[in-house]
């Protein structure tokens, strides 16, 4: 019996293509280097989750001040 094939997803940060193994402690990223330069865009709010704004304490505070 063969073994199955290894699944495959590409990197998000660099495209290459990363075998989905448990022993790749980065996945779904390729290296240490890509996870933190998604890290990174994640932080400098380069990405965001579509939907609705939640309005935080802070925006009610400023909401009161003006």
């Amino acid at each position: 019996m063969s073994k199955p094939a290894t699944k495959t997803v590409n990197c998000p940060s660099c495209q290459k293509e990363v075998a989905w193994l448990e022993e790749n402690k980065y996945r779904p990223f390729c290296s240490k280097r890509c996870k933190l330069i998604d890290f990174g865009d994640w932080a400098a709010e380069k990405h965001i989750i579509p939907g609705k704004r939640v309005s935080t304490e802070d925006d009610e505070n400023q909401e009161t001040l003006q």
